[in-house]
């Protein structure tokens, strides 16, 4: 599998908004690199940011893909113009979608290999960045892009420029790990197989644990 990356995207800490009479602080509003080349590095691409490194950012949320492959999705059902860095997202993607991209997928990009860690939770801030219905509608369909950690830091290139998947895990895919976590109605075993996923982020596992401690019966 090869993913086209159509754009690579980062962003400053600012203003986005306002919340409870405060201003909100966020790096969601991020912006096309306009040069040849990135830095990713074990923490993110060179000249990102997180607010927030609480709830975002480190080593499991390095980088946050999200697939074109949605757009017509938004725009058609929500009437959202979607562009790059419309969810935030480092890395837009095109060729493939949350069911066809599992946890612990590897993919090489230039000389970085990412691993893919989680999905995304939406929070409050994308709503105020993109729209404020996003957060919901996102979790309410499961498209929801996904984080990748850095296994091999290096160069990256910016145009042109592709993921080539170089393992598949085999293990849950990042939809079903998505619904599992935020939908009713998943079994046991399915909790069990994604919480046992090798390459599952640590807040994910810890989440899962929870969930499997306390399922009826």
């Amino acid at each position: 599998m090869e993913l086209a990356i159509l754009s690579v995207n980062v962003g400053a800490v600012r203003a986005i908004g306002t919340q409870h009479g405060e201003a909100v602080l966020s790096a969601i509003a991020k912006q096309p690199l306009a040069k040849d080349s990135v830095r990713v590095g074990a923490l993110g691409l060179e000249g990102d940011a997180q607010a927030d490194l609480s709830a975002h950012g480190g080593v499991d949320k390095a980088v946050y893909a999200y697939p074109a492959d949605h757009w017509p999705w938004w725009q058609n059902t929500h009437g959202l113009d979607c562009a790059p860095a419309r969810f935030g997202e480092n890395l837009t993607l095109k060729g493939a979608d949350e069911s066809a991209v599992a946890i612990g997928d590897r993919f090489r990009w230039g000389e970085a290999l990412l691993e893919i860690s989680q999905p995304r939770s939406p929070c409050f801030k994308l709503g105020l960045h993109a729209w404020q219905d996003v957060p919901g509608h996102m979790t309410a369909s499961a498209r929801s892009g996904w984080y990748l950690r850095v296994l091999e830091e290096g160069e990256a290139p910016v145009f042109g420029a592709a993921m080539r998947r170089v393992f598949e895990s085999r293990g849950p895919s990042v939809r079903d790990a998505f619904l599992a976590a935020h939908h009713r109605g998943a079994s046991l075993e399915t909790l069990r197989r994604i919480h046992a996923a090798p390459a599952l982020s640590r807040s994910w596992r810890d989440s899962f644990a929870r969930k499997i401690a306390a399922f009826p019966g």
